[in-house]
């Protein structure tokens, strides 16, 4: 049971850290519309930290493949195969010459990941605290009813 617990503890911490960065890169994207950035900052801004995101969606969803929590995995499965395309095809940083074309369907890229994040962190905290009750409770039925 106490594998469970942690598994959730270090599952929140991921997904709170991909919440933040994508809310990171949401913020660049509005300083440079609102020219408070320049198009370089904001490109080494936001491109330093996408291989740490796709690194931690990745496994995060490895994680949950390989500790048989099928519904989480089947949730942050698609946002992965995807980020392994986009580093596939090397469309994965933001171009400084390009960025003022494409910054509304940047936008509009990252608003659609921070709703996916989020969504994925309300599970991963309903199942934490879910874990943590139980394991306080010490019945371990009821945690597989869930």
């Amino acid at each position: 049971m106490a594998w469970d617990l942690l598994l959730w503890i270090i599952s929140f911490f991921v997904s709170l850290a991909l919440v933040a960065s994508v809310f990171y890169q949401v913020i660049c994207l509005t300083d440079l519309e609102a020219d408070y950035l320049n198009p370089f900052e904001t490109s080494t801004r936001i491109n330093r930290l996408v291989i740490p995101e796709f690194i931690l969606q990745g496994s995060l969803c490895l994680v949950f493949l390989f500790t048989w929590h099928w519904v989480f995995f089947l949730v942050a499965l698609p946002v992965a195969l995807y980020h392994a395309m986009l580093y596939k095809e090397r469309r994965y940083l933001i171009d400084v010459t390009e960025v003022f074309r494409g910054i509304s369907f940047e936008k509009k890229f990252r608003f659609t990941k921070l709703g996916f994040y989020i969504f994925l962190f309300i599970m991963v905290v309903f199942r934490l605290t879910l874990s943590a009750v139980y394991s306080f409770t010490e019945d371990d039925d009821l945690l597989h009813l869930f």
